[in-house]
This record gives C-alpha cells, structure tokens and sequence, in this order.
C-alpha cells in the first residue's frame, strides 16, 4: 500500500486521473505477480484491460532494500525513447500520474505473446529471440548517444546506484571480501562510462515476444551510463540458465553468441572490443550477485549453486577478453555440472 491506499484504490484513482475510465466501469483489479520492485495489476474496463505500475518504497526481498519512487518517471521516458527508436518495442503508454508515481499502459496478452524467460525455462525451441533482443537494444543505445537525446532527463546515477550497483556489487563484496578490489573495479568502471541510456534490466523475465518481436518492460533502472551493464545482464540470464540446465546449455550459448553478435553491430559510440572487454568483467560480477547478491535467482540451488559461485570467483581476478572466450569457460563450466 501506498498513502494508505490499497492496490485497487490506487488502479481505480490512476485510471480516473489519465481520463481512461471512471471508477463504476473498473470492474475488477487483478494484481501481477513476479516483480519485487512495484505494484503491477490489470484493470478490467469491460471492454478492455489496462496495465497498471506503481513504484514501491520498499522492495519485496528478504533483505532491507529501499529505492526512490521517482524511478516510476524514468521508466515512463524510457519506454517513450524505446518506442521512438524501435516501433512497438515497449508497450503503448496511457499516461503517467506523478502524484500516484504510477502509470497506465495497453495489457499485452493473447495468442503469439509470451514471456522469454517461460519459453527459456521449458526449452523451447530456438526461435532466434536473443539475435532480435540484441538488436533492439543495440539499436536503443545507438540512438540514445547521439545528441538528438535530452541526457539531462535521464542523469539517475544515485538511483541506479541504489538498484543496482548496491544490491548486486557492494552488498556481494559483504559476503566475499577477498573479491572486493575486483568488484570495486566493476563499479568505478560502471561510474566512468555514462555513453548510452541504459535500461537497466535486461532481463527474460522483463521481455515479452508479440508475432516474433521482444517487447522490452520493467526499466526502473534507467539512467544514462556503461552499456556493457545491460550487455552482461541479459548475456548472464543466459549463461546461468545454460549452467542450470546442461543439457540445454548449448542451445543457450549459442543464443548468447548470435545476442552479442547482433548487439555488437550497432556499437558505433566507442571502439567495440573495449566495449566487449568491460561486458567479460562484468559478468562474474553480475554471475555472483545473482547468487549472493540481495536478488539471488530463484532456479539456482545446491551444487549448482556452488558451481557458479566458484565459476564467478575465479573470473572476477581472471576474466575473459572476449565474449567467444567466456562462453568456453562457460561451457567447461556447464560440462562440471553433469558430472
């Protein structure tokens, strides 16, 4: 709840305020499970269904984590940028109410829509996904480069700090101290580079494929900042799904491989192989945090576990050059797992 508001008061205040519809015709509130950031919930218009979001003060994790709720802004802008630079490549926004730091946007569903991480998890068969998601996010940071963007509207470093760089690098660093200078490199490196907009969750969990092409969701995090930290977070899913199921692991590098690959062919703000380089650091950064980190992935669990906190371990002091040399490692990594 929010100003005492339960999640239904708050979708049937947003969606009078945005003049979408007035509360008699709110038929029913459906809340959406899966995020730990926000209150997310489909309103039932009779007619139609909206999406509604509204940034939590207090994210849904064991550990204390607290974010601004302003964020709630930033995905808004975000999501219009994405939508200017590739059609249909975020969902179609309704309108934004600062005062609620919620928002409307159209309820994707229906047949030939479903969620990356769901068709990941049951094996699907390849459907070259991760090349169209490289794709559109290389050509999201290309655009976001150049002049024609207003950075000013998107300098949320702080917040970016508190979403990510804290719970993911300085909270791991609390737990594995003897890794602290490497992962205190990630983080200097990260403050170094503000080249592109970030989105800042690059996840399969965040992505939704509509007739063949990823819908791109949940972009609290954005800010101006390094592009190799929404590289390596997509690329790590992959590679940790690859680890967890190994007889699917090279189905799921190979997706890595063709993601990087049509990423990389939009890559015209800096000299690609430094690019690349700083994706290979910050892979065991992010491969660990996923296991010690304040947001441990949910499928991990025991040996495997184990496996990738060795694998993230070594890496942070040895890392690989290139994305084709990591995914080697990877895959010793994989076959250790099967035995």
């Amino acid at each position: 709840m929010s100003d005492g508001l339960s999640l239904n008061e708050r979708s049937t205040r947003l969606v009078e305020s945005l003049g979408l519809a007035s509360a008699s015709e709110v038929r029913a509130v459906e809340p959406l499970a899966g995020g730990v950031s926000s209150d997310i919930a489909v309103v039932d218009l009779g007619e139609r269904k909206v999406c509604v979001k509204f940034a939590l003060e207090r994210l849904k994790v064991r550990a204390d984590w607290y974010a601004p709720v302003r964020r709630n802004a930033a995905e808004y802008r975000w999501l219009e940028f994405a939508s200017r630079v590739v059609r249909d490549s975020a969902p179609r926004l309704l309108g934004r109410d600062s005062e609620l730091n919620g928002f409307a946007m159209e309820y994707i569903d229906g047949q030939g829509t479903y969620l990356w991480k769901k068709a990941l998890l049951e094996q699907r068969p390849h459907g070259g996904e991760a090349s169209s998601v490289g794709d559109t996010l290389g050509r999201i940071h290309s655009a976001s480069a150049t002049s024609t963007i207003d950075h000013t509207l998107f300098q949320n470093q702080r917040d970016f700090s508190q979403l990510r760089v804290d719970p993911y690098f300085r909270f791991t660093m609390s737990r594995h101290p003897d890794r602290t200078r490497s992962l205190q490199r990630r983080i200097d490196a990260l403050s170094r580079h503000e080249l592109v907009l970030l989105h800042g969750d690059v996840s399969p969990k965040n992505i939704l494929f509509r007739n063949g092409r990823p819908i791109l969701l949940d972009a609290e995090c954005a800010t101006m900042g390094d592009p190799a930290f929404d590289v390596a977070f997509c690329a790590n899913h992959l590679i940790l799904k690859a680890i967890h199921m190994p007889e699917h692991a090279e189905t799921l590098l190979v997706e890595v491989a063709e993601f990087w690959s049509a990423y990389a062919q939009h890559c015209s703000w800096e000299n690609v192989e430094l690019l690349e380089s700083r994706v290979c650091e910050t892979l065991p950064a992010l491969m660990l945090a996923r296991v010690d980190g304040k947001s441990p992935v949910e499928y991990l669990a025991g040996a495997t576990r184990e496996l990738v906190r060795e694998y993230a371990r070594e890496q942070l002091v040895r890392p690989a050059t290139s994305v084709s040399e990591l995914l080697g490692m990877v895959r010793d990594a994989s076959r250790r797992s099967t035995r």
